[in-house]
């Protein structure tokens, strides 16, 4: 329409005209609410189509937002429950811990000896030998053939002592030997250690002995380096073989050897020196 009208200043002149006419008319007046709102209304979807990338953006950035946070709370969560976890096995390590400290002192209050809670701290490696170190040396007064017990029986004595720590040798190994009797009649025998740790046996036993299956073994005190009357453990077994002098009696050792992490070590008085190739109670020479 404006091919052959008004120049191009004259359209810009007169459009400038009516757009201040009717911003005056729409302001003085309400001639021009109707066509506000319809006008409105056709804008309404071009506005929308507008927003789009913005809204789009918008959403995108909170969704990577949301799923950055929820990883880091993912992390955070994971890191407390771990560390909640570890106190929780720490409170069970604690619990039992306590019950173990319990027993000893209620074992302790039992022996007439002065004794010393000692805590294991290592385990020969070598398979054939049953010993273990414990955190108790000769500061603390601990000397070689000290007897060694836990909550339930006498679990070795002392072989070698340093100042901080004691090297204790189990009555499971092979090179351990004490005379021993049954609490319920006396009988003596020689316990010995089998390389098991759940299993003695009893030495040179006739056949004619009075030993039955159940019966209690306790140290006798004979040799004089373990006390008399320590639980040493329970026969459980008596095999009476015709052709043979002997029976064949095994003992289960009362002493917890594979999972007691506290010992008690006892002082009694002490034995008479003796030089270091000479034979002991606890040796294979007995």
């Amino acid at each position: 329409m404006f091919t052959k009208g008004p120049s191009v200043a004259t359209r810009v002149v007169l459009l400038a005209i009516l757009s201040l006419g009717l911003m005056v008319v729409d302001h003085r007046f309400d001639y021009l609410q109707t066509t506000r709102a319809w006008l409105s209304l056709v804008v309404t979807p071009v506005q929308w189509m507008a927003n789009i990338p913005a809204s789009l953006w918008g959403s995108v950035a909170d969704t990577v937002k949301s799923r950055d946070t929820l990883r880091d709370e993912n992390t955070s969560l994971r890191a407390q429950n771990l560390v909640l976890e570890r106190r929780l096995q720490k409170l069970a390590s604690l619990t039992a811990e306590n019950v173990r400290l319990r027993e000893l002192l209620n074992s302790s209050a039992l022996l007439d000896d002065r004794v010393l809670v000692a805590e294991l701290v290592g385990i020969d490696p070598d398979p054939f030998r049953h010993q273990v170190v414990v955190n108790k040396g000769s500061t603390s007064g601990v000397f070689v053939g000290q007897p060694v017990l836990d909550a339930e029986g006498l679990f070795g004595q002392v072989i070698e002592v340093s100042p901080l720590t004691s090297r204790v040798l189990l009555i499971s190994d092979t090179s351990h030997s004490l005379p021993v009797k049954v609490n319920r009649n006396g009988v003596r025998a020689i316990a010995s250690g089998t390389g098991q740790l759940d299993e003695l046996i009893l030495r040179h036993v006739p056949n004619t002995a009075e030993i039955v299956e159940g019966d209690l073994l306790i140290s006798s005190g004979l040799g004089q380096r373990f006390p008399s009357g320590y639980p040493v453990g329970t026969v459980v077994s008596v095999v009476h073989d015709p052709g043979h002098p002997f029976a064949f009696v095994k003992v289960r050792p009362s002493a917890r050897l594979n999972r007691s992490s506290h010992l008690l070590l006892v002082f009694t008085e002490r034995p008479q020196s003796r030089s270091a190739n000479e034979p002991t109670e606890g040796g294979a020479n007995d």
